[in-house]
């Protein structure tokens, strides 16, 4: 089997107007986003204290990735922030510790590095209600995924295959030569309101022509 990459012909360009990430006028830039005590600053693997606000999305994006990806754990970002489209980002509610995953699909002209839009799904996986507007979160970029093209993939497989669940941890467990081919194993931490699993997914693919001999994922 072979998987293409392809999301579709998305171009560029806002469909919401000057202010393309604030779904509500009462939700511009309100109190806490002018709160600069609450940015400790960036690092490559550390947390970022900061906001997140939501939104619905659109069907333009500057990363020419849709909303809809990763079953819509999604997110834009500031242009100038240190995070780069397809990004895998983990976003913790400070107030109740809920955590998700989201992919980078969009960047906003000046909006603050620590400042994040959520798509609503993602907001909502986070245990917050929309009427809240915006969040106190912990931004952490995962580099170690962004080296796996094949965890990436996998990740994305998960939010599909369990759809009441969101991802909100990850490990590569091993990848090893099988006749020619590779084998890599990954270890998702899948939560939903009721309970916390894990489930580990396997690819076995060509190296050569990155063709998919097989993907299996179960419970552990």
């Amino acid at each position: 089997m072979y998987v293409n990459f392809n999301h579709g012909p998305y171009g560029y360009g806002y469909p919401y107007g000057a202010h393309p990430y604030q779904p509500y006028s009462r939700y511009a830039y309100p109190q806490a986003y002018r709160n600069p005590g609450y940015y400790y600053g960036y690092s490559e693997r550390q947390p970022v204290r900061g906001q997140a606000s939501w939104t619905e999305g659109g069907e333009v994006t500057k990363c020419g990735i849709p909303w809809s990806n990763n079953r819509y754990m999604t997110a834009a970002v500031g242009q100038n922030s240190p995070y780069q489209c397809g990004q895998t980002i983990k976003v913790k509610n400070v107030a109740n510790q809920r955590v998700v995953l989201v992919t980078v699909v969009d960047q906003v002209p000046n909006y603050p590095e620590n400042k994040i839009n959520l798509h609503r799904k993602a907001f909502e996986a986070l245990g917050a209600s929309v009427e809240l507007g915006v969040i106190n979160v912990e931004i952490t970029p995962n580099p170690q995924l962004e080296e796996e093209k094949w965890g990436k993939y996998l990740l994305e497989i998960a939010q599909s295959a369990y759809p009441n669940y969101n991802a909100t941890d990850y490990s590569k467990v091993s990848q090893t030569q099988q006749n020619g081919n590779v084998k890599e194993v990954y270890k998702f931490v899948m939560e939903s309101p009721q309970e916390t699993m894990s489930i580990e997914g396997t690819v076995i693919y060509n190296p050569s022509t990155d063709r998919i001999i097989s993907i299996n994922f179960k419970e552990v």
